[in-house]
């Protein structure tokens, strides 16, 4: 898979994961309801979330210092949700891939302060569940696996 496409199946499955937050409803019940389905990497960060939430989202408090995951910004909430599914069970995909490419999009589509704040969340998990890998994300935000 090419670096642009890795990088649109991700801002597609954070705009379905934010439609299925704002809608309150299932995230596979999302996908269903799309006339064409989603580039399959999508789809797995898509459902991979929904499967693996309560996993996720207990990492993402162990290390949000102060910041109730129902408090987050849904952007940066989904953000950290689709990196630390990547980190768990994408192993295929290089973690300085993972951290970039969540923190380009927390800037892209929250704020500045998100791309700091989800960077050092990711950063503290990647430590955690690839303490092998270096959680610094790459200079380059095109460093795409």
């Amino acid at each position: 898979m090419s670096i642009g496409t890795r990088r649109e199946a991700r801002e597609r499955a954070l705009s379905l994961l934010y439609e299925a937050d704002a809608k309150a409803v299932n995230a596979p019940d999302v996908i269903k309801d799309l006339p064409l389905e989603p580039d399959p990497f999508a789809a797995d960060l898509v459902i991979g979330v929904c499967d693996h939430q309560g996993e996720i989202d207990a990492l993402i408090e162990r290390f949000a210092i102060d910041w109730a995951i129902d408090r987050m910004p849904v952007i940066d909430r989904t953000v950290l949700r689709m990196g630390t599914y990547e980190l768990l069970h994408r192993a295929d995909v290089p973690t300085g891939a993972i951290l970039s490419e969540a923190v380009e999009l927390a800037k892209r589509y929250s704020t500045e302060e998100s791309g700091r704040f989800v960077n050092g969340v990711l950063g503290a998990v990647a430590a955690e569940v690839r303490p092998t890998s270096s959680p610094t994300p790459s200079p380059s935000p095109s460093a795409d696996a």
